[in-house]
């Protein structure tokens, strides 16, 4: 932020689900990273302006409220409990903002979040704008803070680090429980509901994304959450699922054969996946990017396509016409962390886009200062993602041979890169075709 400068995080509030009932509360990531504050409705303000000081506007105590609602610390709390330097009930925020931004030469807050404070913000520098005679300016710019918190998201510590491991050994139990009521007859549910009661009773939140069992064709759909039809025997069922663990998310892909064995045409679609996922991770470094790690997965998985008939022709020429998008559609990697979609930029300027930002190049080339050039950000110690590549053949695909119509596999790995290379988060959950069948059958 460098001195003189306000930066103003807004926390989430209580969102209504139906009627008078509200979803579960969940703090806003960036808040709860910088404040561990889990309560609704509250404010945080860090100033350098002089002294650092950490503000805190929170709901204040209420015996009668907390009745129904639970405990509040208050501002008394959110001095002696979490760590605030000052405290105010959040109904004195709008009042109190000109005293705590009067002077700032900078203010770091993202607009669109909350209209009122939005408003109360630019007023209050056109008030000051009015009055400058008096010796005080208004702020130079008001700065999205998200371009700082968000890039000291993408590198983890190493007590991030160890509860997302923490996190990825609850998933790992879950999901072997889970694997063992892969047999005809049981419904999605009834795996979906076993992941679920493993993420609580260890501790975790519940699940960090919507929970996906996918059974038979189900598995083509990405994002299939409806979780509400019978396993077939012969089928697979593709398990996307992982607990959140103290805000950080767990993020793990696997597909088992209901009723414990992998045949024929799953099969060998299965080992293609497989294959490309293990070629991924090998590609795997510091110093190298997310798409040199799709690369590795997107050419292991056209060769397969190829091997097994369902596409045709030379593999570079296919991967550069995109003749696998009707199979591959999303990409092999993203960011992990407090969201399971992370926050952090995928790719940095060059060297040539830099220097136009900075106006050291003149004449042509000018016009490209709205767009500089980019390119994939290097891997470096700290970074989370993961690696998930997949085939998915939809039941009605014309062009495929029928034995592969109706099947989605995906297998899903958590990654974190070291200084000398990456730790495999999810290393303890196999997937091995001996090793998947034998979870299956419980042996």
């Amino acid at each position: 932020m460098g001195p003189g400068a306000v930066a103003i995080f807004v926390g989430s509030r209580l969102v209504m689900r139906s009627g008078d009932t509200e979803y579960p509360f969940r703090q806003d990531s960036d808040f709860w990273y910088l404040t561990g504050f889990d309560h609704p409705d509250a404010v945080a303000i860090l100033s350098t302006r002089g002294e650092p000081t950490y503000t805190l506007f929170v709901q204040p105590r209420d015996r009668a409220l907390e009745t129904w609602t639970g405990y509040r610390p208050g501002v008394e709390g959110a001095v002696a409990d979490h760590g605030a330097d000052v405290a105010h009930p959040r109904e004195s925020l709008l009042e109190k903002l000109p005293e705590l931004l009067r002077g700032a030469e900078r203010i770091y807050h993202t607009l669109g979040r909350d209209a009122e404070i939005d408003a109360r913000i630019i007023s209050l520098q056109e008030e000051i704008r009015r009055q400058s005679r008096g010796g005080i300016l208004p702020a130079e710019a008001i700065i999205d803070p998200r371009l700082i918190v968000h890039e000291m998201r993408l590198h983890k510590s190493a007590e991030e680090i160890e509860l997302m491991q923490r996190a990825a050994d609850i998933s790992r139990e879950a999901h072997q429980r889970a694997a063992r009521l892969a047999w005809p007859g049981r419904f999605e549910y009834e795996l979906e509901a076993e992941l679920g009661r493993v993420f609580r009773a260890r501790g975790g939140a519940g699940p960090a994304y919507g929970t996906i069992v996918g059974g038979g064709a189900n598995a083509t759909i990405l994002h299939y959450i409806r979780n509400d039809q019978p396993l077939a025997a012969g089928e697979l069922v593709l398990i996307d699922a992982g607990v959140e663990l103290e805000g950080y998310a767990s993020d793990v892909t696997r597909t088992y054969p209901v009723g414990g064995r992998f045949e024929g045409a799953a099969r060998d679609l299965y080992e293609v996946v497989l294959a490309a996922q293990l070629a991924a991770i090998e590609a795997s470094a510091p110093g190298r990017t997310l798409p040199d790690i799709h690369s590795a997965a997107l050419r292991l998985l056209v060769e397969g396509l190829v091997s097994l008939g369902i596409l045709t022709g030379q593999p570079d020429e296919l991967i550069e016409k995109e003749a696998y998008r009707p199979y591959y559609m999303h990409g092999t990697s993203h960011w992990l962390g407090l969201d399971v979609h992370d926050v952090g930029a995928y790719v940095t300027k060059t060297a040539a886009g830099r220097a136009r930002s900075a106006g050291t190049q003149g004449g042509e080339g000018n016009d490209k200062l709205l767009s500089p050039e980019t390119e994939p950000r290097s891997l470096g110690p700290g970074m989370a993602f993961t690696i998930e590549p997949g085939l998915y053949v939809a039941p009605d695909d014309p062009n495929a041979p029928e034995a592969f119509r109706g099947i989605g596999i995906r297998i899903e790995d958590d990654i974190v890169v070291t200084e000398d290379g990456i730790l495999n988060l999810n290393r303890e959950i196999p997937k091995s075709i001996d090793e998947i069948e034998a979870w299956v059958r419980g042996d």
